[in-house]
């Protein structure tokens, strides 16, 4: 209910498509509403397939009344998305890709950054080269030329921002930069600075999932706790590693519980056009990909006899 224009403009877009190819425009409908809209489709038996986007939490409330009519869902819930940045990784390439996953949207997308697991080795330099990087984005209006960081959504968003960065501070956390609110618009306008955050650990608040742009980087010495620590979260949505070590490539591949594991890419951006969707607490199912369709059909066997006769094993004879 708080992206009503983007709706609007994708049911324009259908109507538009069914028209060019002379199919009934009424084809797709659009309803605005607030979560008594949503309900009505969660508990009305005669959708037999329910593909609902939004948190954790909506999913958990969604998800066992749909099941109660006996239909089905589709969910796209949370994510809470890791980079892995190896020794070898090229930091230069790595940068570019942290900086616009994590920032870009300013933080608002499912497949955003939120941790950055970087190894020992060169995480002191990737900090550096990040904050160095964070200094020239510019805030603003998204539309104008040169702007990677728009606004967040409400006053909530922003509350939520800089809880997450007072308990940040509070468990021993080092905000590096960014996190402060920029005055452009008015009192009802809110833009941030991107941020970015040393944690010692990985705590119950980096575990959750802030919509909003903190970036919590953490440290690791082997591949395969790096691997760990990208699992241990309930959220499986999208993750990446930065790397020139093929093996290390491999072993994440196979070990990252994600629906997404991107390679020398950032976790968000790239997903356009592929089996789109996650694991755990993110919800299961693909929304796009080249066997998406099948998620919203169903499988039927239909065995036809064109004989008059009609052969039974159980040896019973008719007459």
């Amino acid at each position: 209910e708080t992206t009503p224009l983007t709706a609007l403009a994708c049911h324009t877009l259908l109507r538009r498509a069914a028209i060019d190819v002379g199919a009934d425009p009424e084809v797709h409908q659009l309803v605005q509403g607030g979560a008594a809209v949503g309900e009505i489709l969660v508990e009305d038996s005669r959708v037999a397939l329910l593909s609902a986007t939004g948190s954790i939490r909506m999913g958990g409330t969604v998800a066992p009344k749909v099941a109660a009519r006996f239909g089905r869902c589709l969910l796209e819930l949370g994510g809470n998305n890791a980079a892995i940045v190896a020794p070898s990784a090229d930091l230069e390439l790595a940068v570019r890709g942290i900086v616009f996953a994590a920032a870009g949207t300013a933080g608002q997308r499912c497949t955003s950054l939120r941790r950055l697991i970087a190894h020992t080795s060169v995480a002191d330099q990737l900090v550096e080269r990040l904050a160095t990087a964070y200094g020239q984005l510019r805030v603003g209006n998204p539309l104008d030329d040169g702007v990677l960081v728009g606004p967040l959504i409400n006053e909530r968003a922003f509350t939520s921002m800089q809880k997450a960065l007072s308990r940040a501070v509070d468990s021993g956390g080092e905000i590096v930069c960014g996190g402060e609110r920029v005055e452009l618009v008015g009192p009802d306008a809110y833009y941030v600075r991107p941020a970015v955050v040393r944690m010692p650990e990985q705590n119950e608040l980096v575990r959750e999932e802030t919509f909003a742009p903190i970036l919590y980087v953490l440290t690791y010495d082997d591949i395969e706790s790096a691997i760990a620590l990208n699992n241990d979260v309930t959220q499986g949505l999208s993750s990446a590693i930065f790397t020139l070590d093929q093996r290390e490539a491999e072993l994440f591949i196979a070990g990252s519980d994600c629906g997404i594991a991107n390679v020398n890419i950032g976790t968000s951006g790239a997903e356009i056009g592929g089996a789109f969707g996650g694991e755990k607490h993110t919800g299961g199912g693909r929304e796009s990909g080249s066997d998406s369709w099948k998620a919203y059909m169903r499988r039927a066997t239909n065995t036809i006899n064109y004989s008059t006769e009609l052969p039974l094993a159980q040896g019973i004879h008719f007459g």
